[in-house]
């Protein structure tokens, strides 16, 4: 194998180039981003000018940049689309990630394409066909167990394409790019970066003769991913890039969760550094330098719908968010008493501080999580009061706060000391570089190396002059020669080659480093080479089906020629063609609200008295107006949300087409 197919790469996100260099300066190997369109997080572009500042300071430490051109496109879309691909492009963007495959078949940059989560890959027929259709890596479905990951990983040439997943973020409950329900009830496209979030609505559950199984119950909103415990068995498995979620986050939480997995990947490393075993041989790190973090990274602290590491080790019972797809914090203490205008909370831990600004919330009787945000916090020290209480002044009224009464437990979801202090500096990335004084005939060299092999130089031409102390002398040569301030790097080793204690001045060695340390950034830079594009396998290779329905999201004429080009025969239009009036599966999960119910006939097998009295039968979903219908597809194990577009969506496309002429590919 090559050292790349041993290179684990930290691949964090970027809803802007400011929070892109953070994650770079926390440990990324790598940042994706969006650029100015065609974005899967329509409300996260970027300029080209950011883009390109973003790339400079990425590729100080050999990082990459990815620009997410993963939405499908219509026909008349395509053209602006290849531009805008050879924009960031000519800014500096080292891979561009692809859901449309009717990009494959235009004037494309030769930059390196990796294939989106949206191309829903969770087969080794269809992994091997995107590797040799040119996909040098692959965004894995989340879904997929390690026994599948490692099904997949094994039909790949690792020299030729690298398996990515993620590790960490929000789940989205369908399979990606096989959910449509944003689009059949509002005409957003989650495939056109526009999703609505129907997922994280409370729906009442019913059987099919109208009873209630759930009532108000949030039951298509997962928790959040989190495969901290998983990484070792991941990179056996064959996963190669670890991949956060969170184009939208904020710049704590990209801080936080690229320094968390930054550590945790390098202590992988670490473990492995020595490693004779062919099966789990040595890995790296996919860029340069080392990162120090000035804080403890805990995910607790972010916003999250509590954790799950979802199917990896198998299907469990726990992956749901349902009481509230809100964030429920960590548990702080309970409620000790009320007043007019203020509640006292007794904390479990005697050591925690409360700030102003916190965000604290609890569960009211009808399992609905209610935030309550604190104006002032102040230490209880009332006599007779209970010791480590605090008395906390809400920002709202305390009527508003239902069933808020003492011994309801209480969480804090919002730490301001916390925030605060991400706000700050808070890492530092360094590469490491061995440095050489030396003399010549005119005068001095300085000489530096860094940790990847890039050298440079720098002279000083001046007479030479005898030092008056000669272990003065030295140390000055080395203090001031060691001193590399606000550059990348950070000394390995300095060795003084000289005859003799010549004496150098302070402002010489000082204009000298700075001089080595600017060539040797330039000749990092020189020697950055981005990825290549990767050739197509010719003749051809097959599509794994001879036909495509909606679901493989066609929707202009080149992806329907890509497809035509690899043998399949019957390709319909994208579900946005407006072409599946009928019932159709809007959504399709691998999460089955019958088993998280217990309500699976498979739970059932075994059980005395219950076997064959639980039946997958459909049941209903109501939010409103809204109905759905839940179908089971027991032999894969998968749930579909069955429903019909509205004719009001039908309706807006009529009057877009009128007012503004749009192309994309239909069959009828």
């Amino acid at each position: 194998m090559s050292l790349l197919s041993h290179q684990l790469e930290l691949l964090a996100p970027a809803r802007d180039a400011d929070i892109g260099i953070a994650a770079i300066h926390h440990g990324a190997d790598a940042v994706y981003i969006g650029a100015p369109a065609f974005g899967a997080r329509a409300s996260a572009s970027n300029t080209l000018h950011d883009i390109e500042r973003l790339c400079t300071e990425a590729h100080r430490f050999h990082s990459k940049i990815f620009i997410t051109l993963n939405t499908i496109l219509r026909d008349d879309e395509l053209e602006a689309a290849r531009h805008m691909a050879w924009d960031v492009y000519h800014a500096g963007a080292d891979v561009l990630i692809v859901q449309d495959m009717g990009l494959l078949e235009l004037d494309l940059p030769p930059i390196q394409l990796h294939a989106s989560t949206q191309t829903d890959i969770r087969t080794p027929e269809k992994a091997r066909f995107m590797q040799d259709v040119g996909f040098s890596q692959i965004v894995l479905a989340r879904e997929l167990t390690l026994p599948q990951i490692k099904a997949i990983s094994e039909v790949l040439d690792a020299e030729r394409c690298n398996l990515e997943f993620f590790v960490h973020g929000a789940l989205c409950v369908a399979y990606s790019g096989q959910c449509f329900i944003s689009h059949a009830h509002t005409g957003r496209s989650a495939n056109r970066g526009d999703c609505s979030q129907a997922c994280r609505l409370p729906y009442h559950v019913t059987d099919a003769e109208g009873r209630f199984i759930a009532h108000d119950k949030h039951v298509l909103s997962m928790k959040d991913n989190n495969q901290s415990d998983n990484l070792a068995a991941l990179v056996d498995a064959g996963v190669r890039s670890f991949k956060i979620e969170g184009r939208y986050k904020d710049m704590a939480y990209v801080k936080n969760i690229t320094g968390h997995y930054r550590v945790l990947i390098d202590e992988l490393i670490e473990a492995r550094q020595y490693s004779a075993d062919p099966e789990r041989p040595p890995i790296s790190r996919a860029s340069s330098g080392n990162t120090t973090l000035f804080f403890t990274p805990n995910p607790e602290q972010n916003f999250n719908r509590e954790f799950t590491d979802y199917f990896v080790q198998g299907r469990k019972e726990d992956i749901g968010a349902f009481d509230s797809p809100k964030n429920p914090g960590i548990v702080l203490g309970e409620v000790v008493s009320t007043g007019p205008n203020w509640l006292e909370v007794q904390p479990y831990d005697p050591a925690t501080v409360l700030h102003n600004g916190d965000g604290l919330c609890y569960y009211d009787l009808q399992k609905e999580l209610v935030g309550v945000a604190i104006n002032r916090a102040e230490p209880n020290s009332k006599k007779g009061a209970p010791t480590n209480t605090w008395r906390l002044f809400p920002k709202d009224p305390m009527a508003g706060f239902r069933d808020l009464r003492a011994g309801m437990v209480i969480n804090r979801n919002r730490d301001m000391d916390w925030v605060r202090g991400l706000e700050k500096n808070s890492s530092e990335r360094r590469i490491g570089a061995w440095v050489e004084f030396a003399e010549t005939p005119q005068g001095f060299v300085l000489s530096l190396t860094d940790e990847d092999g890039h050298s440079a130089s720098a002279t000083l031409v001046c007479p030479k002059e005898l030092a008056k102390d000669a272990v003065r002398n030295d140390a000055s040569l080395r203090e001031h020669l060691s001193k590399f301030g606000a550059s990348v790097f950070d000394l390995l080793n300095l060795q003084i080659k000289l005859s003799q204690a010549w004496f150098v001045p302070a402002s010489s060695l000082n204009a000298l480093r700075r001089d080595a340390v600017a060539a040797l950034e330039q000749a990092r830079l020189d020697a950055y080479a981005r990825p290549q594009r990767a050739a197509a396998l010719e003749p051809p290779v097959s599509y794994p089906e001879d036909s495509l329905t909606y679901l493989a999201n066609v929707y202009n004429q080149k992806a329907h020629d890509f497809y035509a080009k690899h043998g399949v025969q019957v390709i319909e239009a994208a579900y946005e063609s407006h072409e599946e009036l009928g019932e159709a599966s809007l959504m399709i999960t691998k999460h089955c609200v019958r088993f998280s119910m217990s309500l699976c006939p498979k739970q059932a097998k075994g059980v005395t008295g219950v076997q064959g009295t639980i039946k997958a039968e459909p049941l209903m979903l109501i939010n409103g107006s809204e109905k759905l219908t839940l179908r089971f597809d027991c032999k894969p194990c998968e749930m579909h949300v069955v429903g019909k577009m509205k004719k009001s969506v039908l309706n807006q496309r009529i009057k877009e087409m009128a007012e503004s002429p749009i192309t994309f590919y239909k069959t009828r």
